[in-house]
């Protein structure tokens, strides 16, 4: 199994930025997809979930801000960020999900800054 985050950088405030998670090795459109994200000394943080059938959820400080979709013939999931702020630094992961348990496949992450 691979899950391998790309696209993230150094977007000043106001700013977007499009995260990409490539997924293999597993039946990826029977998985939810999660985005999480952490900053240096704060907890993780689940930012954004995809079920199987595309349904989305978002925790409130980036709700009206980021969109999570997947594409299911790419294997890829994504997080498209707008209105980005300082405290949306953090690097950011994404990891699969199915019937509650959300598996420890990891990758790198990519990692998310936003100068105040």
């Amino acid at each position: 199994v691979q899950l391998v985050e790309s696209g993230g950088g150094l977007v000043q405030p106001g700013g977007s930025l499009r995260l990409s998670c490539a997924a293999s090795g597993f039946t990826f459109s029977s998985f939810g997809m999660r985005w999480y994200r952490q900053a240096p000394g704060k907890e993780r943080e689940l930012v954004a979930t995809i079920t199987s059938a595309g349904d989305s959820e978002y925790t409130d400080p980036v709700k009206g801000r980021f969109s999570i979709s997947r594409d299911n013939a790419k294997n890829m999931v994504y997080l498209q960020m707008n209105s980005l702020k300082p405290e949306d630094t953090a690097g950011y992961y994404c990891k699969a999900e199915r019937d509650g348990f959300v598996y420890a496949w990891a990758g790198q992450g990519t990692q998310v800054t936003v100068p105040s």
